[in-house]
């Protein structure tokens, strides 16, 4: 591992150069992975996040967090379902999903993948808030 924290690929022999992978990507790649989904609300983020994602751009890692460690990657992955679902279900395909992610796009495979459970997201909110605005 690298000191200023970018992961560093074993390229083999081809004495081309080496692939580095910040862990910004990632964060990118599971943040998409967990937001694929079907059971996923959305994914935990910070009030400036919220209003950056209003004005156009999307943060596809928040909700996000990696750890790099001489033993492996550790990713905590913070995300609110949809009510109604089973979480035990949805979040092991939540699991497995970031798993495959990972290993299709980076060959790496994660030691950890932890899903937390921040909130459960009704459908009908957002019908009521409309029905209280018409008043």
């Amino acid at each position: 591992m690298s000191e200023n924290n970018i992961l560093e690929m074993n390229a083999g022999s081809s004495g081309l150069g080496k692939v580095e992978i910040a862990p910004e990507v990632i964060e990118v790649i599971a943040g998409i992975a967990a937001s694929e989904v079907e059971g996923v609300s959305q994914m935990r983020g910070n009030f400036a996040l919220g209003v950056v994602e209003r004005l156009g751009k999307k943060n596809h890692g928040k909700g996000v967090k990696v750890e790099l460690a001489e033993d492996g990657i550790k990713v905590d992955v913070y995300c609110l379902m949809k009510f109604g679902v089973s979480i035990p279900t949805v979040a092991q395909k939540v699991q497995d999903n970031i798993r495959q992610a990972l290993l299709n796009m980076t060959a790496l495979d994660a030691k950890e993948v932890n899903v937390h459970i921040v909130g459960i997201q009704f459908e009908n909110t957002k019908q009521e808030a409309d029905q209280e605005q018409d008043m």
